[in-house]
């Protein structure tokens, strides 16, 4: 087996898991995986955004409604330079964007790479089986 044989076959392999955390992270970059003001994210969001950082499929508790913090506890809070009502810096939206083109450029570039691997390797049932395994073995490990 050649190292071009040997990179498909792991990229099939990987593809799903690649795909996945690109996308989970681009949700999560503008945190649309956690309630703030009157947005609340969708349980399937949520759940995937748990996969992603915990590894558990569960919801996230991020947006329990505690007890809000008393006067005494606001004004003991320690304030920071970002605290304002201003929002976040222009450095941190670019970035956030960049971000959001990256993972958007690698779900791109792993399609064109699984379409690559499954019309191009030599054993195409290999290629079949390792894409479908590597699909299937994070599902089945979340459910033991």
């Amino acid at each position: 087996m050649n190292i071009r044989q040997l990179h498909a076959y792991i990229g099939l392999f990987i593809a799903p898991s690649v795909l996945f955390f690109a996308l989970t992270g681009s949700l999560q970059i503008f945190s649309l995986h956690e309630a703030h003001g009157s947005y609340t994210p969708p349980a399937l969001i949520e759940k995937l955004s748990s996969i992603h950082k915990d590894q558990v499929f569960a919801a996230s508790h991020h947006h329990d409604h505690a007890a809000p913090p008393s006067s005494a506890a606001k004004a003991a809070a320690p304030k920071h330079d970002d605290d304002d009502d201003k929002g976040p810096a222009l450095g941190t939206v670019l970035l956030k964007w960049y971000f959001l083109a990256v993972a958007l450029g690698l779900v791109t570039s792993t399609c064109f790479g699984l379409w690559i691997g499954l019309t191009h390797v030599i054993h195409k049932r290999v290629g079949w089986i390792l894409l479908i395994a590597g699909a299937m073995i994070p599902v089945v490990l979340l459910l033991i």
